[in-house]
């Protein structure tokens, strides 16, 4: 069983910055592919970023610009950083890992990011 942990969600203002991480122990981030996504209440969950194991990152064009992802593989942990936050930024943030070549798929229990002033 794979338990993917979110943390690093909180409240900050407008502006401000927020990194988010994702322990993704047994995941093997060659072949997964990791990403963030996000959801608000009503609505769909959407893409924020994502990336494969060659490096390759995919953003969502509503945060390209101020939001990176990267992983750290030794620690099999995903991030994401978040600077210049806006209140339509506010949601709950869930790390995603996704097999490249299989149909797993595995979900964090999501983090609460909100950003108000």
């Amino acid at each position: 069983q794979v338990h993917l942990v979110e943390s690093g969600g909180g409240l900050v203002k407008p502006g401000g910055s927020l990194r988010l991480s994702c322990v993704a122990p047994g995941i093997d981030f060659r072949i997964y592919r990791m990403g963030w996504y996000r959801q608000v209440p009503g609505k769909q969950r959407e893409l924020v970023a994502d990336m494969t194991g060659g490096g390759f990152t995919n953003v969502a064009d509503s945060v390209k610009g101020r939001f990176t992802i990267s992983s750290d593989n030794t620690m099999n942990t995903m991030l994401i950083q978040m600077n210049s936050l806006k209140p339509e930024d506010t949601a709950v943030y869930y790390c995603n890992a996704r097999a490249m070549y299989g149909q797993e798929t595995y979900w964090g229990q999501g983090t609460q990011v909100t950003v108000s002033s």
